[in-house]
């Protein structure tokens, strides 16, 4: 998770965009910023979903192949 000090960043430069424009310096600070939030973001999910066994209303496992042979390799369940 990327710090309360870069999210915050961020959203200035989105209302700052938005409002008035940015300055090239700071349209390249906000695109690397967005990629890393980005990057989080999706490393987060991964391992959310990388990490789930879903069961139907009677019990079976109906978790995807593709997810279960992750979590096989990874030794995760």
């Amino acid at each position: 998770m990327l710090s309360k000090e870069k999210m915050a960043r961020i959203n200035t430069l989105a209302k700052k965009s938005k409002a008035k424009g940015l300055t090239p310096a700071e349209a390249k600070e906000q695109t690397k910023l967005r990629k890393e939030y980005l990057e989080t973001f999706r490393h987060s999910m991964r391992s959310t979903i990388e990490n789930t066994r879903m069961f139907d209303p009677e019990g079976n496992e109906v978790t995807p192949q593709k997810v279960r042979d992750i979590q096989k390799n990874k030794n995760l369940h």
